[in-house]
Parts: structure tokens; sequence; C-alpha cells
């Protein structure tokens, strides 16, 4: 009996590359006040979670509000540190410097595996 041929022409390679593509790109903004303990925690954080859960899929601008104040105001920021999530929609906005992850993966709308969540 010869082999049976896969009936989807797709290989495994290009199967992971189109999941992939549907998973969507998040692009974050995180607000910190220059470089004290509050900021380095929230960065070190945000970079954690992002390359963590979401792999190369994010972009995430750093924002020093005391080099351009300007931004937070734009942003409707009032506390430090915050992290933005602009895409994918709908905006949020995260106040703190993110040390529970989980309480972060629910605002940002991502699963433990990075999926999208509802």
């Amino acid at each position: 009996m010869g082999e049976a041929e896969d009936p989807d022409p797709m290989t495994a390679i290009e199967r992971l590359e189109a999941a992939a593509a549907r998973r969507p790109r998040y692009v974050l903004r995180l607000f910190v006040a220059g470089s004290g303990p509050r900021s380095a925690r929230a960065i070190e954080r945000a970079r954690e979670i992002c390359e963590t859960h979401l792999g190369g899929r994010y972009d995430l601008e750093i924002v020093d509000v005391h080099q351009t104040p300007d931004r937070a105001g734009a942003d409707d920021v009032f506390a430090i540190p915050t992290l933005l999530k602009e895409l994918p929609a709908p905006l949020r906005s995260i106040i703190g410097d993110l040390s529970d992850e989980g309480q972060v993966l629910v605002a940002l709308g991502i699963g433990r595996d990075g999926s999208s969540q509802p």
C-alpha cells in the first residue's frame, strides 16, 4: 500500500507562518519618569512580558516624561509609569510598575500563550 498524500498542499512551515500572520502585532508605549527604580522596573517588566508572551510581535516605545513632558499630555497620561496599548484595539492603559504579570496580560488582552483574548 502506498503512502497517503496529504490533502493540504501547505508545508508545516507555511502553516506556522500563516498562523503567525493571523496573530496581531501589539503597539505599546511605556511612560516613565527618569531612570529611578520604579521606571527601571517598569521598563524591565514591559520587555520581559513582551518577549515572553508576544515574541517579535510588538513595538515598544519608551517615553521619558522628563525629556518630553508634552507626550504624556497628548496621550492623556497622568500617572507614571503607565503602559498604553494602542494596537490592537481597544486602547488600554496600565498604571504601575507591571509587577503583576497576570493582571497586565488580562489588561492587554493577551493569553499566557501569547494568543489574543477577547
